[in-house]
């Protein structure tokens, strides 16, 4: 009798727990400054979570070694549900850095809230039209094109890397300090190629100082109209996309995880919010439960793993 009462008890504390959470303001934490696609989701997804919650979500900037600062945090950040971090795949850092300060038992995947491909652009006065052009010159040239990368591990770097594979070619990469930069050296001409995210080309390629020849899937996107897919622009076999989710510290209550979930879900839902990722160029992706998340994660993480070991990127 005593160990029924007790199980009794137990279970009334975890379902006033699962009631009460939450009980105080969130913080959901993003490894990049302000002004990209994963401030501009952080942003949106704390808005609706905190519609959703019926408390206060702020979001927090904590840039630095391409957001191995935010995750270090938010892995040693208490497991009540109040801290939250907005990331792509964890594999790319753990790949990509010597020392992280964290790895993936340290998190418990929420949902993933959007994903996107990077728009394969060239500067103007490079003279391939199209993307087989561009492959053609760059078989018969290798080396010779500079490709503006926003920094090693980013998704511009990725989807570059994985491109060289694919087409058979080689580009000469420069690194640059985020997508903004490296827009610029395109601009002027220091560089001919890019990999980039849609918000940070798309004004450029309608006002004709940038050349979109194809985006890194096989078909075009819905969400950027008017550029054909890598497969539809002749180079099948290639698909590179990268996405953001949410992730909480190991050990957060499984009741959290879920309401965090289904809050998330239900703002990602609205039409007006599925509009405003399409302006990012970007899809939202929301996974059907956190276990479906993870799953993606296992699934996803050899092949991002090979695609840094193959470009011989390494940070220490």
């Amino acid at each position: 009798m005593k160990v029924i009462g007790f199980l009794c008890s137990l279970a009334f504390a975890l379902n006033a727990l699962a009631q009460a959470y939450p009980s105080k303001p969130l913080r959901i934490v993003v490894g990049f400054p302000p002004g990209g696609s994963g401030d501009f989701l952080t942003r949106m997804i704390a808005d609706e979570l905190s519609k959703n919650l019926g408390v206060a979500v702020v979001a927090e900037n904590r840039a630095g070694a391409g957001g191995n600062v935010a995750a270090e945090h938010v892995a040693k950040a208490a497991p009540d549900g109040y801290t939250v971090l907005n990331a792509p795949h964890h594999s790319i850092n753990l790949a990509l850095y010597k020392t992280s300060g964290y790895d993936h038992k340290d998190f418990i995947p929420v949902i993933k809230i959007a994903t996107g491909p990077t728009v394969i652009c060239v500067n103007s006065t490079v003279q391939a039209q199209n993307l087989k052009e561009l492959i053609e010159f760059a078989k018969a040239n290798p080396g010779k094109l500079f490709v503006a990368s926003a920094g090693y591990g980013s998704a511009p770097h990725l989807a570059h890397a994985l491109f060289e594979s694919v087409a058979g070619v080689q580009f000469t990469a420069v690194q640059y300090k985020g997508g903004g930069p490296a827009a610029q050296s395109l601009i002027a001409g220091d560089t001919n190629v890019m990999f980039a995210t849609a918000p940070t080309v798309l004004g450029f390629v309608r006002a004709g100082r940038v050349r979109a020849l194809a985006v890194s899937k096989p078909q075009a996107s819905p969400a950027i109209p008017g550029i054909p897919g890598a497969e539809e622009a002749g180079l099948p076999g290639y698909e590179y996309t990268f996405w953001f989710g949410l992730y909480v510290p190991a050990g957060t209550p499984p009741a959290a995880v879920r309401r965090l979930h289904e809050a998330a879900a239900k703002g990602l839902a609205k039409p007006e919010v599925r509009d405003k990722i399409a302006l990012q160029g970007m899809d939202p992706t929301p996974s059907t439960s956190p276990q479906a998340f993870e799953a993606e994660i296992r699934a996803e993480a050899p092949l991002l793993e090979k695609v840094i070991r193959d470009s011989g990127a390494r940070v220490e």
